[in-house]
């Protein structure tokens, strides 16, 4: 986890949940094993119930997946705020992983993605994509999840642990109210993805 992933994540903290510390949200944080650091820290506050998700045992890790594309762990509508950093590049079908991420949501529930537009390639334990804000707007989209925010990092601001060579890419969406028929075929669109992998 570098610095300036930790300080978006803590910008997030700051303008979207920042009125919000005396309500006790849920809040999920995917691939939250620690290996150089976590976020755990940004989410610290006495109404508030922080879950470490990730596929291995571990540091963080309070929540371990049997599979990351459908998490029989976690019951829909049941969190506040999903958030994630410097995972999606690791996941090779993120796609599925940003329906189970939509499944989870409670209706009108945040979520905030980073991960890196550059940067060398770093196996844990495949290093398979990097993104773009027309790619995390088109990821929202297909999971129904309407864009708050979504940005890249351009440029250098000196972060001492190299961590511009990243710039990582910033996404903050919203799961909205959904018809009946909505949610149904939501659902039935992601049983008929994970079928065929």
């Amino acid at each position: 986890m570098h610095q300036s992933s930790l300080d978006k994540m803590l910008a997030f903290r700051m303008k979207y949940l920042g009125g919000k510390n005396n309500e006790p949200l849920f809040i999920l944080d995917l691939g939250s094993l620690d290996v150089n650091g976590s976020y755990r820290g940004c989410f610290e506050d006495s109404y508030w119930t922080y879950r470490g998700i990730d596929m291995a045992a571990g540091k963080n890790v309070d929540i371990v997946l049997q599979d990351p594309y459908h998490w029989r762990e976690i019951k829909s509508d049941s969190a506040d705020v999903v958030v994630s950093g410097q995972a999606f590049e690791h996941i090779e079908f993120f796609w599925l992983t940003m329906l189970e991420i939509a499944r989870v949501l409670k209706p009108g529930g945040l979520c905030c993605l980073i991960a890196p537009s550059g940067g060398p390639e770093h196996r844990y334990p495949v290093d398979c994509w990097r993104f773009y804000p027309d790619g995390f707007t088109a990821l929202a989209r297909f999971a129904s999840l309407e864009v708050l925010e979504v940005y890249s990092q351009n440029g250098t601001t000196g972060y001492p642990d190299e961590s511009d060579r990243w710039q990582d890419t910033v996404l903050v969406c919203r799961k909205t109210a959904s018809s009946t028929v909505s949610l149904w075929k939501a659902g039935f669109r992601h049983y008929l993805l994970r079928k065929f992998i």
